[in-house]
């Protein structure tokens, strides 16, 4: 009779209800099968398995020093803590092991090091492997596994460029004393070099692997990728066994990252299938490479081929619209948007600087004021954004009030705050804020900080303290810093110290125009004549030519087929 009742709840236990759990649980006390380590530590570890250990941890409390001390309930609460946590007893309830006469064993560890590994308490998990190694644990599959995935992890929560050559090491003494290694170890192997660009390394695991998936093929050929290497990574293309949409895609990129989009626009349209992160590999790559026409003109191919585009399709479409300044193209691309607050802060953003961009800065500033959550990028764009268009004063108020709001300035901040009072000559408040940046914010400024602050003090009459600024600043000046300068004795018709500059602007060996047609200028408006066709005959001379303004309005040449939320569907409405 008891042996039949234990094979049934046996059976019963892994399918049964939290509800039904209790009345087993009661069964057991009542038949005193909670005697049973085998039966009772069946049932403590199904009562772990509804997502809290709030019963778990009752029952466990309630038990006697022979069932708690017993290693199948220590290790089905240790395994309870792991998968729900708090991670912190997993770890702890392990440490007391000692205590309570208990060896750990290849049951244990590996639970106590995913949980290490959640955590981030990496050090502790170093501990924890060099008691598996002396108690002979490693080679166990799991415990194996767990260790790598620890070290592994703790190589992708490091920066590339800090990794030390030891934590690299543990992960790859690991893989190498594994007795057993499925594909995935391997490709996860492959994909760490890759990660930080030793595809040689990748690629000799690649080599003596004795068998592959697509996963792996994809894994070196987006190592190639990386570092440009177009022949290796069409080699392996072309022999790979099996191809599926990403390793199309994947061929995309190696050509767009190596400026070749012809080629990779014919791979996209050989493509056998199409996803709709390849239809935005390619939009983004003809971002990223200005062509922004072309952009657009296959963003609205995607639309008729009924393909739904994610966050990333808009943000590369309001890219291109931003730099083409086609305002109703962008509105029409946010027509297409049905919640754009769903998709969070960056396409927010994007839409943001698309309207600024375009000339529309108070929709910008309203979609700015309507966005719930709001990073420092979202904020420095519309610090400059009002800037340019000549809301020196609103441009302040949204610097000011991001700090109110808790959120850090970078330095990209103050570059955007800087630039709003350089062009509405607030001098004393852009002073302020350039010796705040490291006293108040710790944020060291760079060459582009001061050449802001140059340009407001030469704009303002104050070419004493901002030649002083530039002989003391720790940076060489650029040309932009020069121009500034001789942008200010323009204004001021100071011709003697505009020869200065000119001179060590000069020095630079620079091709830029702007310098020369400035002092050209400077010369022109005080009446010297011959000095001015002389800066003029130095700009030939060094065959330096200034280049003609122009005008880019984008017009489509796309012929557009009537379908839902099509362009034809637009009818310029207001949308925020």
């Amino acid at each position: 009779m008891a042996c039949s009742l234990e094979l049934n709840l046996s059976k019963v236990l892994p399918q049964c209800t939290f509800r039904q759990l209790k009345q087993i649980h009661a069964l057991i006390v009542t038949t005193f099968l909670n005697q049973n380590i085998q039966i009772f530590s069946k049932f403590l570890r199904r009562s772990t398995e509804f997502g809290t250990m709030e019963y778990p941890n009752l029952i466990f409390s309630q038990l006697g020093p022979e069932l708690s001390n017993d290693i199948m309930i220590q290790n089905a609460m240790i395994r309870g803590y792991d998968t729900n946590g708090p991670f912190e007893k997993c770890v702890s309830l392990y440490d007391e092991m000692p205590l309570r006469g208990l060896k750990p064993h290849n049951f244990t560890y590996p639970y106590v090091l995913n949980s290490c590994t959640k955590m981030g308490w990496y050090r502790k998990g170093k501990q924890v492997h060099c008691h598996i190694v002396k108690h002979g644990f490693e080679s166990y599959l799991a415990v194996a596994n767990a260790l790598f995935n620890m070290y592994v992890k703790k190589l992708d929560s490091c920066d590339p460029a800090v990794v030390d050559q030891g934590t690299s090491n543990d992960a790859r003494r690991v893989f190498d004393d594994m007795c057993v290694k499925p594909v995935e170890v391997w490709n996860r192997m492959i994909s760490r070099y890759v990660s930080v660009c030793d595809v040689q390394s990748a690629r000799k695991l690649f080599d003596v692997m004795p068998e592959r998936d697509v996963v792996s093929w994809n894994s070196m050929v987006s190592g190639y990728a990386e570092v440009r290497d177009v022949g290796n990574a069409r080699d392996l293309f072309e022999r790979m066994p099996e191809k599926d949409v990403v390793s199309w895609t994947l061929m995309i990129g190696v050509y767009a990252n190596a400026g070749d989009l012809i080629t990779a626009r014919k791979f996209f349209e050989t493509m056998p299938c199409k996803n709709v992160v390849s239809w935005n590999s390619m939009i983004s790559s003809y971002t990223q490479h200005v062509q922004y026409e072309e952009a657009l003109d296959l963003f609205v191919q995607m639309q008729s081929k009924d393909v739904v585009p994610d966050a990333q399709t808009f943000v590369s479409v309001l890219s291109a619209c931003s730099h083409l300044g086609a305002l109703e193209f962008g509105k029409w691309t946010h027509y297409l948007i049905e919640d754009w607050s769903h998709f969070g802060t960056i396409l927010g953003t994007a839409l943001i600087d698309m309207y600024a961009k375009c000339g529309d800065i108070n929709r910008a500033f309203t979609l700015f004021i309507k966005m719930g959550k709001r990073d420092v990028f979202c904020w420095n764009v519309m610090i400059r954004s009002v800037a340019i268009h000549g809301r020196t004063e609103d441009a302040m108020k949204v610097y000011s009030l991001m700090q109110k709001e808790g959120l850090k300035p970078n330095d990209f901040t103050f570059t955007a705050a800087l630039f709003a009072c350089s062009h509405g000559g607030l001098v004393e408040e852009g002073e302020r804020i350039f010796y705040a940046m490291e006293r108040e914010f710790g944020v060291v400024p760079k060459l582009e900080h001061f050449g802001c602050l140059i340009d407001l003090l030469s704009r303002n009459g104050q070419l004493e303290e901002a030649l002083r600024i530039v002989k003391e600043m720790p940076y060489k000046p650029d040309i932009a810093i020069w121009g500034a300068l001789l942008g200010g004795c323009r204004l001021r018709s100071h011709f003697k110290l505009a020869e200065e500059v000119m001179e060590r602007a000069t020095g630079l060996e620079t091709n830029e125009s702007g310098v020369y047609v400035l002092l050209s200028n400077t010369h022109a408006s005080a009446g010297k004549w011959p000095e001015a066709q002389s800066a003029r005959e130095n700009m030939d001379e060094k065959k330096i030519w200034k280049k003609t303004g122009c005008s880019h309005v984008y017009a489509s040449n796309v012929t557009l087929e009537p379908r839902s939320r099509s362009y034809l569907d637009y009818n310029g409405e207001e949308k925020i």
